[in-house]
């Protein structure tokens, strides 16, 4: 099967929750699957991370210290920006084309079997085929330890059959609430369930709800907390005009160092904390990180789409690409946006999908704003650009329709001030299209 093919097999399997039913959510099946593919999760370490908000970035952050100290990396996110293939990478590489069609051939062939038997109910979903394919290659390739992002919640997550050497859980807020509850209670306890008995936990304080019931399954499951936040610092006048962080020190393994993320935004110092602190805690379980790794991989880490910056040119404005999508990660783009560009023009192309709390994000971001442009990915679950004009409607902004992303960042280009910044947020997929339109290739 040729990859085209390949990524037709697993769409036709629902986009990510896009006819998945709510039942199908077991790790049992996973547990078959994986069992049925000779258990590959169990021939690398792994590092399993956890949350709301953050996880890619702590993700990416923490796999590019790995790959600075010389441990072959795998690592696992979801969803993509441009193409299937940025999910799964080896050592910031994502897998290839033609790898990612033998390797679907291989699992679906697998998946097909384990129904025919009847050892299986149904076939393993979009989700699970995509999980099962990265720990087949991981294993197949000889990664040494894999940094895996949960795709949603914890507990019940595809990727949650492995037997992490730490979890890691960032900040927790309200999102995919059908799924894991509508308090922030009940989704941190979803969050909890990648914590294991007597294991490790990189965390930080956060929502009295979330810390009250994280404590307590640390407690429960006689688990080690780590506390990072000894990693975050504190944040300097300079840098908050900026909304970044100028370089900062801290110490790891009894040496400083100095970070200097590439990442922006306030929220994003939790996000390095978390990482480093999980490499502290890796170094001590006997993989070799040392501080200048540290220093050398933050420095280096790549994670577009997350206030990614396009510079203005002659005939297009400043663009900002950023993935918020849930009210948590609409304040925080605010809060970057107000610090960055205190007296610019935003204009808005601004989509979301439709099990997403719209209204709530317009709410925040959209009141930034002196012109919106309402649009929609291409995505069952998309809202259509008319219900994203109703929404910003009632935030009081102007918006206009426009049927594609395409078209949406054309009329960006062409019809706002020269001095303007345009910002295209409100959905991961949006955010993805939008970078093919302006041109960026996938890495």
């Amino acid at each position: 099967m040729s990859y085209a093919s390949a990524v037709a097999s697993l769409y036709e399997l629902g986009h990510e929750l896009g006819r998945t039913p709510i039942h199908k959510f077991d790790l049992a099946h996973m547990r078959v699957l994986v069992a049925a593919l000779g258990n590959p999760e169990r021939r690398f370490h792994s590092v399993l991370i956890a949350g709301t908000n953050g996880k890619g970035s702590t993700a990416a952050t923490l796999a590019s210290i790995l790959r600075a100290a010389g441990h072959r990396t795998g690592l696992y996110t979801s969803p993509h920006l441009m193409e299937v293939n940025e999910r799964i990478r080896i050592d910031g590489k994502a897998i290839s084309d033609a790898d990612f069609a033998e390797v679907h051939d291989r699992v679906e062939e697998v998946a097909q079997r384990l129904v025919v038997d009847g050892e299986l109910p149904w076939h393993p979903s979009f989700f699970e085929m995509l999980t099962g394919m990265a720990f087949d290659y991981f294993a197949r390739q000889n990664v040494e330890i894999a940094v895996l992002e949960v795709g949603m919640g914890g507990r019940l997550d595809a990727t949650n059959v492995v037997e992490p050497c730490l979890s890691v859980i960032t900040d927790i807020a309200l999102d995919h609430q059908k799924f894991l509850g509508n308090t922030t209670t009940e989704i941190a306890r979803e969050k909890a369930g990648i914590i294991r008995p007597n294991g490790i936990v990189v965390t930080l304080p956060q929502h009295p709800e979330a810390n009250e019931v994280l404590g307590s399954v640390i407690l429960e499951r006689n688990a080690r907390a780590v506390n990072a936040a000894g990693y975050v610092p504190s944040v300097s006048p300079r840098a908050a005009e900026f909304a970044s962080c100028d370089p900062y020190a801290v110490e790891f393994g009894g040496k400083e160092i100095t970070i200097d993320s590439p990442l922006t935004g306030r929220h994003q110092l939790r996000n390095v904390a978390l990482a480093i602190a999980a490499a502290e805690q890796l170094n001590r379980c006997g993989c070799r990180i040392g501080a200048c790794d540290v220093e050398r991989g933050i420095r280096q880490t790549q994670w577009a789409g997350r206030f990614q910056v396009i510079p203005a040119t002659a005939d297009s404005p400043e663009f900002v690409l950023d993935v918020a999508h849930n009210p948590a990660g609409a304040w925080a783009l605010r809060s970057t946006l107000s610090e960055r560009y205190p007296r610019r023009e935003l204009i808005f192309v601004f989509g979301a999908m439709r099990d997403k709390a719209i209204v709530e994000i317009a709410e925040i971001l959209l009141p930034l704003a002196v012109r919106v442009i309402a649009t929609q990915a291409e995505n069952p679950r998309s809202a259509t650009a008319e219900e994203i004009c109703a929404a910003a409607a009632r935030t009081g902004t102007a918006a206009v329709p426009e049927p594609t992303v395409a078209a949406a960042v054309r009329r960006a280009r062409t019809l706002v001030p020269a001095n303007a910044v345009v910002v295209i947020t409100g959905s991961i997929y949006i955010v993805g299209e939008a970078m093919r339109a302006l041109g960026l290739l996938k890495s």
